[in-house]
């Protein structure tokens, strides 16, 4: 009898062990994850392993997800095993509502109770959904859509004293604002926007959708509005300088036909605006959807259910981290006292045709 108790409880602590090395063999499955996150105090979003005195939204989410069991330790070093991809690479302090990454990973219970339990709270896995084997999270995207929230003084006219927290924007200078905005629509050589591109870079051209500022609203005294900008992909600090430059024209220091300039091959000196009013609102799989959204073996790439979770998720981290840091460290007061040190008028014409002659 005692032997039949003792087969038993082999055969129970064999059977565990079968359970954990099974969990270990699970199949791994290409999944999609829905992210939000505050992005200040972090380097952007993509990883740069070896270099840890520069935090990234991604070396806390590989954390997590080695933490929770979803992926083994040697995949959070070597992110290839796991097939990672995301969609966009946000810069320093920028925020995101609706972030999407596609990797493999052990379809765990719970598992997105699991990793938001080993994130920060300012950093949300809000959605999962199941994928094709091949799917890769930045090639299949078709648009990205960010907004850029800022105050409104911003527009205010450099000749006129403004106070800031009595600033409101006028039908007039709103109306203004969008008809620069427009400009952008459309395809453009945006090398100027960015400080990694030749003016005969092909993939400089860009492919705008839209591009709008909507009705301000006020929060903790200070008026603000968001600007809206939808478009295939965006190069390194091109939107916020996009942004910047529609400032400086509204402000009084540059000249409208700056925009039509900014597109030719001559150097145009374009300001950035600040990193801290930008979030990816969303990211739009379009192809994808049609394509495998409705063939009985996968779900579209449309999150209409969790919605409600981002909204929540950017009134709770989001705008409050944009307001109080605004106030605090008056990043926008600060970068609009730089405009005056631009030189919006030289052309860069006369510059290269030197260098040309003395080659």
């Amino acid at each position: 009898e005692e032997n039949g108790h003792q087969n038993k409880r082999l055969k129970r602590d064999a059977d565990e062990e079968d359970a954990e090395d099974q969990s270990k063999k699970s199949p791994k499955r290409k999944i999609v994850l829905l992210m939000a996150y505050s992005g200040k105090g972090y380097h952007g979003m993509q990883r740069n392993v070896g270099s840890s005195q520069f935090k990234t939204i991604e070396d806390d989410l590989v954390s997590a997800l080695v933490q929770s069991g979803c992926i083994p330790e040697n995949h959070g070093e070597d992110m290839k095993k796991m097939s990672f991809q995301r969609c966009a690479r946000t810069d320093k302090g920028v925020s995101a509502a609706g972030q999407i990454v596609s990797l493999k990973v052990r379809l765990i219970d719970d598992i997105l109770e699991k990793i938001n339990n080993h994130l920060p709270s300012h950093i949300r896995i809000l959605g999962l959904k199941r994928v094709t084997g091949g799917f890769n999270s930045k090639n299949k995207c078709d648009a990205r859509t960010y907004s850029y929230m800022l105050p409104t003084f911003a527009f205010a006219h450099k000749d006129h004293d403004v106070q800031e927290e009595v600033y409101r924007l006028d039908k007039e200078t709103l109306a203004k604002v969008n008809k620069l905005l427009a400009c952008y629509k459309g395809t453009h050589n945006f090398h100027n926007f960015t400080s990694q591109k030749g003016p005969r870079d092909p993939s400089a051209k860009r492919y705008i959708m839209e591009m709008y500022c909507g009705e301000p609203f006020v929060r903790e005294n200070i008026e603000f509005a968001v600007i809206r900008v939808k478009g295939q992909s965006f190069m390194m600090h091109q939107i916020r300088k996009m942004i910047g430059l529609v400032i400086a024209i509204v402000k009084g220091y540059a000249a409208e036909s700056i925009i039509e300039r900014s597109w030719g091959e001559e150097k145009v000196d374009v300001p950035k605006a600040p990193g801290l009013g930008l979030v990816l609102e969303r990211v739009h799989f379009e192809k994808y959807n049609r394509r495998f959204g409705n063939d009985g073996l996968h779900e579209p790439l449309e999150w209409t259910e969790e919605e409600e979770k981002i909204a929540v998720f950017k009134e709770q981290y989001i705008y409050p981290t944009i307001i109080n840091t605004e106030r605090e460290e008056k990043s926008m007061a600060n970068w609009l006292n730089t405009l005056s040190i631009h030189d919006f008028n030289s052309s860069a014409v006369g510059m290269q045709a030197n260098n040309k002659n003395s080659k």
